[in-house]
């Protein structure tokens, strides 16, 4: 199993063997470049591939033994789009996420309202999805997702306990922050790339394309295209059989702590 661990276990016997080795004949410069190199791509790959489970587990599908599927919203609450977004799911009447920064709550506490009151769930996005997030410390990070938490307490009464990480980045300060808060780290198997692809057709046949029982799709409530496309997403689940259900049932996961 490719983990963090096994991983430093893996190139620890390698670094010893060629240690070894280099006693008895030298070892050219390039092959402990090479090793080198070979470990960092490897932490790479866990840490930018939320689905790795590299450094902690991360949700990101059910099991697909329901004909269930999922959405999630994430960076909001913000001016544009919400609302609306919000009005389309009323009309369709399925449940979805909201994956929420902490500091774009000051001022749309309303939003944040309605969404609990609509039966949306609430999650963690951090307070502040700051660009250098990936690198804080496990006290700096706790401190963060804290904030959230507390502004989102403060707001609908209620704390949230899945969190999904920013950009999807997960480390080893992330895995001992989300152990010492319990709180549950929540992935995805579809990316949209909604902040990317402006095209709605584009976006649309992007995600149907890996649509299946246990999916998770991955949307930002920032997103025009993202507005634009969903009463036809929401359709085109459905006809292929499927249930959109909130995330909390699909994963079997108490969502507020």
């Amino acid at each position: 199993m490719l983990n963090y661990r096994n991983t430093n276990i893996v190139f620890l016997l390698l670094l010893l063997a060629m240690l070894a080795w280099s006693y008895q004949a030298p070892v050219a410069w390039w092959v402990w470049v090479l090793l080198l190199l070979a470990y960092s791509l490897v932490l790479f790959y866990g840490s930018y591939y939320v689905g790795s489970n590299f450094f902690m587990k991360v949700l990101c599908r059910g099991k697909g033994d329901q004909p269930w599927i999922a959405l999630s919203f994430d960076d909001g609450p913000a001016e544009q789009y919400t609302s609306e977004i919000l009005d389309v799911l009323g009309q369709k009447k399925v449940g979805a996420i909201f994956f929420c920064i902490g500091k774009n709550i000051a001022g749309k506490e309303n939003v944040l309202e309605r969404m609990h009151r609509e039966g949306h769930l609430i999650g963690n996005h951090s307070q502040s999805h700051a660009f250098w997030f990936d690198l804080y410390q496990t006290k700096d990070m706790k401190a963060d997702l804290t904030a959230m938490m507390d502004a989102t307490e403060k707001t609908i009464g209620r704390r949230p306990r899945l969190f999904r990480p920013p950009y999807g980045v997960t480390t080893p300060p992330m895995r001992r922050a989300v152990d010492q808060l319990g709180i549950v780290p929540v992935g995805w198997d579809i990316r949209s790339l909604d902040t990317v692809i402006k095209n709605e057709d584009e976006l649309l046949g992007r995600i149907l394309r890996s649509l299946k029982s246990g999916s998770i799709v991955l949307l930002h409530d920032t997103s025009a295209a993202t507005l634009a496309i969903l009463p036809r997403l929401i359709d085109a689940g459905r006809a292929r059989g499927l249930e959109w259900v909130r995330i909390d049932q699909l994963l079997n996961e108490n969502a507020y702590a």
